[in-house]
């Protein structure tokens, strides 16, 4: 099964199919044609989508202008959407309709012009996504999204300790402690674990933390004993036997190949 990844840059999943599921820091989402995902740089994620039709989304990968200083606060206040606690944003038709049109002017435009390289068109298609942006925080308030997923007792229990994992992978986190914490036996934890998420609940924590080390890595200058630390990890021979075994390499030419790319 695959795992959940993360990247530098921020995205947008406009969903095309008629259901999905994106699991977003542990915790499902119940999403439906027409939903938008906003997800923020290092954020791990995934789709799961339903057996049939193949599935059709559109994802749009875009990173933050670090050239302009002079428009920082005004990107960090239209990015905000990015970083709400609810990911998803569902409007109604009109609204929706607004933000379709821009991508289909976007789409139509870059298919008219060969705007790589031509300063113009390049400034048109920046202002216009900009434009999108906006749109995208203006209608913030006017979201309708909530979570209709429907869970069981302990289907439950089991994703408030997947989410609990992703946001305290750098403390000292065991199924012992998981399971004192959520007072359920560890033989039960780990049991349900695997069933609901299809992971050791040890592997997931290990993987959780591997990720955000791999990211760590290619997004910051610190020093690998650094990250090997802030990522959980009592000590570097033990980040490095299981970055090594995770990743088919090392940490350091991990980072090094990541750069050469």
């Amino acid at each position: 099964m695959e795992f959940q990844h993360l990247h530098p840059y921020y995205e947008i999943m406009f969903l095309l199919a008629p259901n999905a599921t994106h699991l977003i820091e542990g915790v499902p989402y119940n999403i439906h044609m027409g939903d938008f995902v906003l997800l923020a740089p290092s954020v791990m994620h995934k789709s799961v989508y339903y057996k049939g039709d193949p599935s059709r989304r559109l994802i749009i990968d875009f990173m933050y202008p670090l050239d302009k200083p002079e428009s920082c606060d005004a990107y960090k206040e239209i990015l905000s959407p990015f970083h709400a606690d609810n990911p998803v944003y569902r409007f109604g038709f009109q609204d929706q309709q607004k933000l379709i049109d821009i991508l289909n002017n976007l789409f139509i435009f870059s298919k008219e012009h060969k705007y790589y390289g031509n300063p113009a068109d390049e400034f048109y298609i920046h202002n216009k996504f900009q434009e999108f942006l906006y749109c995208l925080y203006e209608l913030r308030d006017k979201n309708t999204y909530t979570n209709t997923q429907s869970y069981n007792s302990i289907e439950q229990k089991i994703y408030e300790v997947s989410s609990y994992i992703h946001t305290h992978y750098e403390e000292d986190i065991s199924l012992d402690s998981l399971s004192e914490q959520f007072f359920i036996s560890t033989s039960y934890l780990s049991r349900e674990f695997k069933q609901v998420t299809g992971f050791n609940l040890s592997n997931y924590i290990q993987l959780t933390r591997i990720k955000n080390a791999q990211y760590q890595l290619v997004s910051s200058n610190k020093k690998i004993s650094v990250i090997a630390q802030e990522c959980g990890f009592s000590s570097f021979s033990q980040f490095n036997r299981i970055f090594n075994k995770i990743s088919g390499t090392s940490p350091r030419e991990y980072r090094q190949n990541a750069v050469i790319g």
